[in-house]
């Protein structure tokens, strides 16, 4: 384990306990209530047991505490140090963290010692100081409730302008790009940041109903060979999804996805080679015959 057990869900839920005991609004029901709803299901035959029966000397039978100062969780060394290493990643500096108190500490590791495998490298420049203006404006229209107007380069370079009501950014751990769902006056859009060009808050204050996204499946036969079944649930983890035992190496899996996307999916399925075949629907195998035809012309003119 990274940090203490000290910081763990049972410190943090006596913490709760203590808390609200000092207030004088702790009952036996209340205290029960913290433990299930906070802690671990075990915890319910520990805890309780631990305060009010005076085993750990936090607490009296009759539920107040010996102490008058609240209970402070304070962050050790090897926390903030791993907080500021998460914080110097350029993605999260995008939402201007609060780095206060962490001017002087040494990370753990910085973002040059971390290398991905199985992404793209084409990703998105944060360093951009356009980028950076888009994202934030972005972020601000979220939290703000607000409209935006923008123009984007399109897959025929063109740069269409239209106001949209921000629903959500969306990140690929795959692309290493974020993108922004918002909803139009005719339709749904799915943005990718790194194409705007233009991102300003627009006149026109009516939100938009964001529309449903049109969804399709896939399914496929997956033989586990090299650990293929793990890293195809781990990389298709935010999809939904049915799997199903065929036998001791063979697995059906069933994925639901945004038809937006079903290029990016015929890519990333591919991406797998023969470990995986395509059964239904018709069309996308058909989809993922026609990329390795492409590809096979591609390969034979070089």
């Amino acid at each position: 384990m990274l940090f203490h057990e000290i910081y763990g869900s049972y410190f943090r839920t006596v913490s709760l306990i203590l808390k609200e005991a000092l207030s004088g609004n702790l009952t036996g029901r209340e205290l029960n209530r913290l433990v299930q709803e906070q802690a671990f299901g075990e915890s319910f035959m520990t805890i309780p047991d631990g305060l009010k029966g005076e085993k750990w000397r936090l607490m009296h039978k009759d539920l107040s505490v010996p102490f008058s100062e609240e209970p402070s969780m304070p962050v050790t060394l090897l926390e903030k140090r791993w907080l500021k290493s998460l914080l110097l990643d350029e993605r999260i500096q995008l939402f201007q963290p609060d780095m206060t108190g962490l001017e002087d500490i040494r990370p753990l590791f910085t973002p040059d010692m971390v290398v991905y495998y199985d992404r793209y490298t084409d990703g998105d420049d944060y360093q951009d100081t356009e980028y950076i203006e888009h994202f934030r404006t972005i972020l601000q229209a979220l939290r703000e409730k607000r409209n935006l107007f923008v123009s984007f380069e399109t897959g025929h370079n063109s740069k269409p302008g239209i106001v949209v009501t921000p629903y959500y950014l969306e990140y690929s751990e795959k692309d290493n790009r974020f993108r922004l769902i918002a909803a139009g006056k005719r339709r749904r859009w799915a943005i990718n940041l790194s194409r705007i060009r233009e991102c300003a808050f627009a006149y026109y204050d009516q939100p938009m109903k964001m529309k449903e996204a049109v969804t399709d499946y896939v399914t496929f036969e997956l033989e586990d060979r090299r650990n293929a079944l793990e890293r195809v649930l781990l990389h298709f983890s935010h999809l939904e999804k049915e799997t199903k035992r065929m036998d001791d190496k063979k697995y059906r899996v069933t994925l639901k996805y945004d038809r937006q996307d079903e290029t990016e999916m015929v890519i990333r399925i591919l991406s797998f080679g023969p470990v995986i075949r395509v059964t239904e629907p018709e069309r996308f195998a058909s989809l993922i015959k026609e990329r390795i035809e492409r590809q096979k012309e591609l390969f034979a003119t070089v």
